[in-house]
């Protein structure tokens, strides 16, 4: 059976999740959060990525987007080629990172079992995109996403978790990330 889930709408809105390999914690700090924020950025500005909420933790990230160039699986194919390859980059150069050898071990073996990779593998390959069909859908996702930080117990506040779009939608602080919000 395959994994491969697929972008059924391509003009849809979706809701997607991905992790890094083998769930580990890389974003643990502040340097990698932000090349995911800059990526998302990117997207949004330079790529038609409408971005209506998301969730980065540290083992993975919630999205929910719409592709308004209506290909939805390349836009996240792009955006997780380059912000596997960007952070592992800054792994590798980065001299205050305790877990580098781990970490890049842990990536190569990853990329190893896996025949679409060249090297090291970063992000899982399943996605399984779920489409925002109705507003009921769209605010159980949401929510969702906004109460990752909650019950993983690192905040008791959903806006308390820097990067989440909580803050854009009970604050309007954009500050992180601006999102669409219309």
């Amino acid at each position: 059976m395959s994994r491969k889930y697929k972008f059924g709408e391509k003009e849809g809105a979706y809701f997607i999740s991905f992790a890094t390999v083998n769930w580990i914690d890389v974003f643990t700090r502040d340097l990698y959060f932000e090349t995911v924020v800059a990526s998302l950025d990117y997207c949004r500005k330079n790529k038609g990525m409408e971005i209506y909420g998301y969730c980065i933790m540290p083992s993975h990230m919630h999205l929910i987007f719409r592709a308004s160039l209506g290909d939805p699986s390349g836009l996240i194919r792009d955006f997780k080629g380059f912000t596997s390859k960007k952070v592992v980059e800054l792994i590798e150069n980065n001299p205050q990172e305790s877990r580098k050898d781990w970490l890049l071990t842990m990536f190569e073996k990853a990329g190893l079992k896996n025949s679409n990779v060249k090297f090291r593998q970063f992000w899982q390959q399943n996605n399984q995109p779920i489409e925002i069909w109705s507003l009921k859908v769209f605010e159980q996702k949401l929510n969702y996403i906004h109460n990752n930080p909650i019950e993983t117990g690192f905040v008791t506040d959903a806006v308390d978790w820097k990067y989440s779009s909580a803050r854009n939608y009970a604050n309007n602080d954009h500050s992180i990330l601006e999102i669409d919000l219309n």
